[in-house]
């Protein structure tokens, strides 16, 4: 574990592996840096990969008040780490945190894997689940909310269970209030910012996944100015590195590294 210091002081912990072209991997909801070492482990055969603890997650520091800039000026930091301009990859709520910080940070090439944008013909303003996941949270009620949590993405309630009940996950629960601000940034669709991603952007779906994450990603990919499209045959929103890695690293095989 190595560690670098964000722009406001904030301590940010991350692995380092790998030899090739430079890679950051950005996990989503109730993930620290060890939920994408699985990837980072393949990825590392071609690429130099950074995988790390955001804000407020297991060897990281955190700083109050919470602000979703203060997550992009840890992208900014993670960098700093390679002398050299990285692409990044993103799953889930990490993809559109990736989306913010990719419209802002100089990535070369960017990877959003299922960002769970909802419809934006739904009004989400009578769905009060993530107010109460918030004050289960208040109430240091960590494994009911991580369960609550775990019920709105669709889970069945007997997995929905078993995450709440996995070590340190419990832990994880109050990053849950991040996830949310990320996913509220011009909610439910951030057409502005995606526009402003000039980048190569490969936009990856499974063909399994939930049918509103499916929506979104093809909804995505015609609002990007750059952005290619990549369904993975059977794949539900959890794709197994060797699966997956092959897919990352083509897209960001032709970058040429410089610094």
């Amino acid at each position: 574990m190595e560690k670098v210091t964000s722009a406001d002081g904030t301590t940010i912990a991350y692995d380092r592996l790998g030899s090739g072209h430079p890679l950051i991997l950005v996990g989503g909801a109730l993930c620290d840096r060890h939920a994408l070492r699985p990837l980072a482990d393949v990825l590392a055969k071609h690429c130099d990969v950074i995988t790390y603890d955001r804000r407020g997650r297991g060897d990281s520091g955190d700083t109050a008040p919470y602000d979703v800039e203060r997550e992009v000026e840890d992208l900014a930091a993670l960098i700093g780490v390679f002398g050299t301009t990285p692409a990044v990859y993103g799953h889930s709520s990490g993809a559109a945190l990736t989306a913010i910080a990719a419209s802002q940070l100089p990535f070369t090439r960017v990877v959003l894997h299922e960002p769970p944008y909802g419809p934006d013909d739904v009004d989400l303003a009578d769905d009060d689940s993530g107010d109460r996941v918030l004050e289960l949270i208040r109430e240091g009620r960590n494994r009911e909310a991580v369960e609550l949590f775990m019920l709105m993405t669709g889970v069945p309630q007997a997995d929905a269970l078993a995450v709440a009940a996995l070590p340190g996950i419990p832990e994880l629960a109050p990053t849950l209030a991040y996830d949310f601000a990320v996913m509220a940034h011009e909610a439910p669709t951030p057409v502005a910012t995606l526009r402003a991603v000039t980048q190569p952007t490969l936009v990856i779906a499974g063909t399994a996944t939930a049918p509103f994450m499916s929506d979104a990603a093809h909804r995505i990919a015609e609002i990007l100015p750059n952005a290619t499209l990549t369904e993975l045959p059977d794949e539900r929103h959890v794709v197994e590195p060797e699966v997956l890695a092959p897919v990352v690293q083509a897209m960001i095989s032709t970058d040429t590294l410089s610094g």
